[in-house]
């Protein structure tokens, strides 16, 4: 596939892009993800809010630039399919298919309430465009590479994305994917790794080495890129190339992200992890984040 302008819709292997013609740019689809995830995020009064923020522009490059998907019908075959491995960025998705119009805007006050269909960890029976269930770690790139063979022998030209994080590194499940996705040279599969350098019990980078990564991941047999992962330009250009890459080889795209990305009082937070903020800082942070957007700031 060609590659596209960044901030364009990609040429469509057929209907499947519900963008098409879409004058909504993707910055401001990032800008609505990110409003949509602190919306949900007051519902609780706390969450993954900083990884939601972080990640909104990769999404919003995903869902409205790269990805064939039928909003009105989630199991459509000739669909890409989106694999979160990281259960606990469900809010992050959410706000994306609510954007996308594969879950109504109304049911952001039922996020993480009894019997809702946005559980506070992803959850693929609950949730229409939820793929697959996330909530222990390191599973993504193993359930990705059985989806990317499966597409293959029935000769599909579907890609599938999984999005992991830093932390699931850690993981040696992961490494067994990568190894097994580069064995069967499965060029439909583009991983997205969201480098934020935090996790649970600090920073990534503290708790397990893991750098150079765009040199491990080519060592494994992989098509590497890294790029900002809050430029959505680039972000868009590498998905594009990672598409278009004429090498039998499965791709990586490594995004380098900033935790609560367009919410400056929650970027400086020194744990940002698991946000927990006063009732009267959502509306805060709501604002900054519609400033930022109209300001120009936002990438």
């Amino acid at each position: 596939m060609a590659s596209t302008p960044p901030g364009k819709t990609a040429a469509a292997r057929d209907d499947g892009f519900p963008h098409t013609g879409s004058n909504v740019s993707l910055r401001e689809r990032a800008y609505r993800i990110r409003r949509h995830a602190l919306r949900m995020g007051e519902v609780q009064g706390q969450g993954y809010i900083a990884q939601a923020l972080g990640i909104a522009d990769v999404l919003a490059v995903c869902y409205f630039h790269a990805m064939r998907y039928r909003p009105d019908d989630t199991r459509w075959e000739g669909r890409d399919r989106f694999l979160l491995s990281i259960g606990h960025y469900a809010i992050a998705l959410y706000a994306a298919l609510i954007e996308a119009g594969i879950l109504p805007e109304s049911e952001i006050e039922t996020y993480g309430a009894d019997a809702s269909r946005l559980p506070m960890s992803g959850m693929a029976g609950y949730t229409p465009g939820m793929e697959m269930t996330g909530g222990s770690l390191g599973h993504g790139v193993g359930i990705a590479v059985g989806v990317a063979l499966g597409l293959k022998r029935k000769k599909s030209d579907s890609f599938v994305y999984t999005l992991f994080s830093d932390g699931e590194l850690n993981e040696g499940s992961i490494w067994e994917g990568v190894m097994g996705a580069a064995h069967w040279r499965l060029d439909n599969l583009i991983g997205i790794v969201d480098v934020n350098d935090q996790q649970a019990d600090g920073p990534s980078a503290a708790i397990s080495s893991r750098e150079p990564l765009h040199e491990r991941f080519r060592a494994f047999g992989w098509h590497t890129q890294r790029v900002d992962g809050n430029d959505i330009d680039a972000v868009a250009t590498a998905l594009d190339a990672a598409r278009a890459v004429r090498v039998a080889a499965p791709r990586i795209v490594i995004c380098d992200t900033r935790m609560a990305k367009g919410v400056p009082f929650l970027e400086a937070r020194e744990r940002n992890h698991f946000l927990r903020v006063e009732a009267g800082e959502w509306q805060r942070a709501i604002s900054l984040l519609d400033e930022t957007f109209s300001g120009g700031a936002v990438s």
